[in-house]
């Protein structure tokens, strides 16, 4: 069964909740910004990703307060001066980048709020969080206002002008390791989730081929119901279905085949499915 939903028929809030909800996990931006005057500001969004590689561009949204639709201190302070620090959040930060997002007055300083370390950057005005695994300072090419409305997106398009890696979360080839940096995404409502060892799994991407797809196994195994759609996907990442041995056909064995299929040994799966 499903239940459907009219976005025009919901209110803002139980939209928002849906949709943060359905969407998830998502990375934070924790936003480091300075208005004219000098003064920094610190905030976390959620709303936000990488979108482009060359150039390299991050995107984030300080959307319109939900309660008046009144714009937030990140906004203005982009409009007065077009540069960002984003700064990735690990699980040794969340508790101060949530403190942070408390709704305090312009003027106040999450930095010393959070017990964070501005730390000066070397492109841009904003600060640094000294405390963040990696550190990215960005000139805002532009800002795409989505709407004047509670909720409605304000998407800062940001050039990434210099990254700053701590050394502790690279591996040995000097690329950042998923297990030591320890990354937070967010979830709906309070609910957060953490990238440990246990949450992270490999699947091996049929890159360099052609693979042959699900449709083209054959109808014993296409539509059978002990093999899921994962397993399936696996059976159908292959170029080719097996040539024939010639040999006395086994009794097939879906239970086995699974297991193979877990561990990643396709061929042998085949075997027991044939």
């Amino acid at each position: 069964m499903i239940q459907s939903f009219d976005p025009t028929q919901l209110t803002v809030g139980d939209l928002q909740t849906l949709l943060q909800n359905a969407v998830a996990p998502r990375p934070i931006a924790f936003a480091s910004t300075i208005d004219k005057d000098g003064n920094p500001n610190l905030s976390p969004f959620s709303f936000f990703n990488v979108v482009s590689s060359d150039p390299p561009i991050l995107l984030f949204s300080p959307a319109r307060k939900g309660e008046n639709g009144g714009l937030k201190d990140t906004y203005f302070n982009i409009k007065e001066v077009p540069e960002v620090v984003i700064n990735m959040v690990n699980f040794d930060l969340v508790e101060q980048m949530s403190l942070s997002s408390v709704s305090y007055a312009k003027g106040v300083n999450e930095f010393e709020k959070a017990g964070l370390t501005a730390l000066p950057s070397d492109l841009v005005r904003p600060f640094r969080v000294k405390e963040s695994p990696v550190q990215f300072e960005c000139v805002v090419q532009q800002v795409i206002e989505l709407g004047t409305a509670a909720g409605a997106g304000n998407l800062m398009l940001c050039l990434v002008k210099k990254i700053h890696v701590h050394t502790s979360i690279l591996d040995t080839n000097g690329q950042i390791d998923p297990f030591l940096i320890d990354l937070v995404g967010r979830m709906g409502g309070p609910y957060y989730v953490r990238t440990v060892k246990e949450a992270l799994f490999q699947i091996p991407k049929p890159l360099g081929i052609m693979a042959m797809g699900i449709d083209q196994l054959p109808n014993h195994i296409k539509h059978s119901p002990y093999l899921t759609g994962n397993e399936l996907a696996r059976l159908g990442g292959v170029e080719a279905l097996p040539t024939p041995t010639g040999k006395e056909p086994k009794a097939i064995d879906f239970e086995e085949a699974k297991k193979c299929i877990e561990a990643g040994n396709i061929w042998d799966a085949f075997a027991l499915l044939y």
